[in-house]
């Protein structure tokens, strides 16, 4: 008994930190609605050429409006861009982002599908000018008025059809 009367202070404050930690946890967790941005589109906005300029534009821009960015690029973005294979932490340093807002789809999966489906598990509108018509029958959300939201580039800035909220 004398053991853990000597423990408790121990315990007890233990049992504080491990409060408090959690208590900072859930005010830093990041409570903004979610847009995700079809990366693999949007990198060609400029003038057809894969560019990371108007994907981090359109992050700055969404993140502006109030939104928390998600990116998704199909599996050969890097190829496109710099020539080999870059993963979701190369991507994520590039874009300015944390690397948990940023998806490289694995090689042989359809980044749509990634996208399509993120985007109904979160209740999330997604940035591209994609109608993403093969795939209107198993995810018939797209066809939402705001779902899709289009965008472009126009004299060295992105634009976006962005309604509020």
């Amino acid at each position: 008994m004398s053991l853990f009367i000597d423990l408790l202070p121990l315990i007890v404050l233990l049992l504080v930190v491990f409060a408090l930690l959690r208590l900072f946890a859930f005010l830093r967790r990041d409570r903004r609605p979610v847009l995700l941005i079809d990366g693999s589109n949007v990198m060609h906005w400029c003038d057809g050429t894969p560019s990371l300029t108007p994907v981090q534009e359109v992050v700055r821009v969404v993140a502006a409006a109030g939104f928390r960015p998600g990116v998704i690029f199909d599996a050969n973005v890097g190829y496109k861009l710099v020539g080999r294979y870059r993963d979701d932490r190369h991507m994520a340093r590039a874009l300015g982002l944390p690397e948990d807002q940023v998806l490289v789809v694995p090689k042989g999966e359809p980044a749509d599908r990634t996208l399509l489906a993120a985007a109904r598990d979160m209740g999330a509108r997604i940035v591209t000018n994609d109608r993403y018509r093969d795939w209107a029958e198993s995810h018939p959300e797209i066809a939402t008025p705001g779902q899709l939201i289009r965008g472009g580039w126009r004299e060295g800035a992105v634009w976006l059809d962005m309604p509020p909220g």
